[in-house]
């Protein structure tokens, strides 16, 4: 057996197994906590001291000896003992030893449930602003290259298959709007981050007279969470944080499906620095892209921390379980591996070039134009049906003569339609077909460049 000094151990009869303590500790992860956890210990001693809880000297030396504490940890002097299970004991026990007496009042009202909730909460709110920053400057590059490069004609696709054409700068912004969600769905998060739950005990709250609000506002927190049973229960925010990280994995995941795709030979429309890229041990031509796969790959153990953790907290009672203890390595490492994705990210976009030149040679292939002479088509008073069986036709007499639609004649069109004018040719062709587009949102000129000014406004 071995004998470890506790906060519940006068309970026990016997001292807890060497097996039970490597078990159930959980500062081998949650020592990552520890700048929150002096905090937040800081402002519940001085609510302590401004009730007469404890007096201003004991608070005084309190505040003083976590802030000796944080500065040992920081230096790496500081070591974490294992026996002492979780942050709050090893730097409650370090206190103890630093200071004498006036430590063993810090826990004065306070469980290690909430603690944790508040540890969480105000570890969460940094992270949150630390991805909105990485995610800005992830818009930041796209936008760049939107300038840069983006008045190059492209295909789209749907079902893999051309489309209709579009500027690269449209496409690129494309993604603009995509982590905007996300930075938005992080902001909406936070509203429910940002509620103090320190002073619900560990359940039922405290017979001593505690100033929650006053924690709170020491702390920054705009509100007080409003049910101590809910708030010790209450891993909603955690699971709510682990979605919106999953979806921007998403989000990434299918840009970098698309780059791979895209700078395939087949494709060969974008060229990836080769500090992005790797080679094959066998094959000396080859150039993967590797970190998109990466990012791709990362995608799966994203979703695996969401999964985990609903699933960890969908079958416990009401309140508070040791099951709980597990949350913090999904939210940990779901939080490393999207930082890491979104810098990547970053720097891929910022180091790749448009092939212009192969993107061009075979624009006009897959007939990008149809659904534009259609719409030719309807301007002449043809049903939009009428049009869309006309091209079809014309299309497919094109296939056949391993012609363009605009490589057809005149009198080829019109005798398809004899309200095809002239005048058609300023609408056939990819190029042409991105001038015309008149919609707000559409993938032409005049609305990349509205697009371009909108962003640049509100990146800057």
């Amino acid at each position: 057996m071995t004998k470890a000094a506790k906060s519940w151990q006068s309970r026990m009869a016997q001292a807890q197994d060497q097996l039970a303590i490597d078990f159930v500790e959980s500062i081998s992860i949650d020592h990552r906590l520890y700048k929150y956890d002096i905090v937040g210990s800081i402002a519940h001693a001085q609510m302590l001291s401004e009730q007469y809880l404890i007096t201003k000297t004991d608070f005084q030396q309190i505040k003083k000896g976590l802030n000796e504490i944080a500065q040992k940890i920081e230096s790496g002097k500081f070591k974490f003992d294992k026996s002492c299970e979780d942050i709050h004991m090893v730097i409650e026990a370090a206190l103890i030893k630093l200071i004498g007496e006036p430590a063993k009042k810090l826990h004065t009202g306070r469980s290690r449930n909430d603690q944790v909730a508040l540890d969480m909460r105000l570890w969460m709110r940094d992270k949150i602003a630390d991805l909105d920053d990485l995610l800005a400057d992830l818009q930041r590059a796209f936008v760049t290259q939107a300038q840069k490069q983006g008045q190059i004609v492209m295909p789209s696709y749907t079902h893999l298959q051309r489309a209709q054409p579009i500027l690269s700068g449209n496409y690129l912004l494309a993604f603009v709007e995509q982590f905007q969600r996300d930075r938005d769905r992080l902001q909406d998060a936070l509203k429910r981050v940002n509620v103090c739950p320190l002073g619900a005990g560990a359940v039922a709250g405290s017979s001593l007279p505690l100033d929650r609000q006053r924690v709170a506002e020491i702390l920054g927190f705009p509100a007080i969470t409003r049910n101590s049973i809910d708030t010790i229960a209450d891993r909603d925010f955690c699971v709510e944080f682990l979605f919106a990280c999953a979806t921007v994995a998403m989000h990434l995941s299918r840009f970098a499906e698309d780059w791979i795709i895209y700078c395939s030979q087949e494709f060969s429309f974008i060229r990836i620095a080769d500090a992005f890229c790797t080679g094959s041990s066998m094959m000396p031509q080859k150039r993967n892209p590797d970190m998109c796969e990466l990012i791709r790959g990362k995608t799966g153990q994203l979703y695996g921390n969401l999964i985990a953790l609903m699933t960890m907290v969908k079958g416990q009672p009401l309140t508070y379980n040791r099951d709980m203890q597990e949350d913090k390595k999904q939210l940990f490492d779901a939080a490393d591996t999207i930082e890491a994705s979104i810098t990547m990210a970053t720097a891929i976009v910022a180091h790749t070039t448009f092939n212009a030149e192969k993107i061009q040679a075979n624009l006009d292939a897959g007939f990008l134009d149809a659904t534009a002479l259609a719409e030719y088509l309807v301007n002449k008073g043809i049903p939009f049906r009428q049009a869309h069986q006309i091209v079809g036709k014309l299309v497919s007499q094109a296939e056949t003569q391993n012609l363009s639609l605009a490589q057809l004649t005149l009198t080829e069109l019109q005798q398809a339609c004899d309200k095809i004018q002239p005048d058609v040719a300023q609408y056939l062709t990819a190029a042409n077909v991105t001038k015309n587009y008149a919609t707000a949102g559409a993938a032409g000129r005049e609305q990349l460049n509205e697009q371009l000014k909108c962003w640049k406004k509100s990146l800057a």
